[in-house]
């Protein structure tokens, strides 16, 4: 349940969300329905049920109206014409998140594979990418404001054992946080990117501890218990963090009152680095 609502915060705006399947994606996309906003949820084809759960869960929390968008993020054609259609049925996407991601393999670096390394980039920093520019544009013809939320990670501040190819990304994507910030302030479109750190429950939490625990490390132990220990121990607050944490920072960021913000990074981490 989404909590600390500013209702009617994000009325009148369309609200896009990328990835809007996963915990992390999902989550933001039921605060941006309770701020008020028309929701267009994207995610793959084959994520169509957890899309319908999310759909369902932003109607309930007052979604002015609540649209879906399979996609593949990675298909620039695609998203150009995903967000065309957008703007035909709902109007411009002015509140962005970008939330689809691909975590990748959990390996050492010298083993990495080379493929999955592409893949990881592909979806993570091309897929950002191409829905940034798509939705820049669109709002650009239409001549209106709008704010940008890319989601990064602390994987792409500090780096992360066993991910190199997800961190990798995970640093493009705030440099491309950065330079988008520039480049789009003249057509008052705002960008920032979140960095979350571990955050739970769910499946990208259970994903993380099952794999690091899986993989030989010097950081991490062998079982599921005690990486999951590890890694909370590693948080100053002494605990994850909540999808609805998440989503609250970045519904103040898509809203009026980060007015003033743009270019940044916030890290959403419990205090860790």
């Amino acid at each position: 349940m989404t909590t600390n609502m500013t209702p009617g915060r994000l009325a009148g705006r369309v609200a896009f969300v990328t990835g809007a399947g996963g915990d992390i994606g999902g989550g933001i996309a039921e605060r941006a329905a309770a701020d008020g906003a028309t929701v267009v949820l994207s995610d793959l084809e084959a994520t169509t049920d957890r899309l319908t759960v999310t759909a369902d869960a932003c109607r309930a929390a007052g979604a002015a109206d609540v649209d879906l968008c399979p996609l593949d993020v990675t298909d620039e054609l695609a998203v150009s014409e995903a967000v065309h259609d957008v703007v035909s049925r709902v109007g411009p996407p002015d509140a962005i998140v970008t939330s689809a991601g691909y975590q990748g393999a959990f390996t050492p670096m010298p083993g990495y594979p080379i493929d999955d390394l592409r893949t990881v980039l592909e979806v993570n920093v091309v897929g950002t990418f191409t829905v940034v520019q798509a939705c820049a544009d669109a709002l650009i013809a239409a001549q209106r404001p709008g704010s940008v939320v890319v989601v990064a990670s602390m994987a792409g501040v500090s780096g992360a054992p066993n991910m190199a190819a997800y961190s990798a990304s995970k640093a493009a994507v705030l440099g491309l946080c950065r330079s988008a910030a520039k480049d789009l302030a003249g057509a008052n479109i705002r960008v920032n990117a979140i960095s979350p750190a571990f955050i739970g429950p769910g499946m990208m939490w259970d994903r993380q501890v099952e794999l690091q625990a899986a993989t030989p490390s010097p950081y991490y132990a062998d079982t599921v218990e005690e990486v999951a220990d590890q890694m909370i121990g590693m948080v100053p607050l002494r605990r994850y963090g909540s999808v609805q944490e998440v989503a609250a920072v970045v519904g103040f960021l898509l809203s009026d009152d980060a007015s003033y913000v743009t270019g940044t990074n916030t890290e959403i981490s419990g205090g860790s680095v």
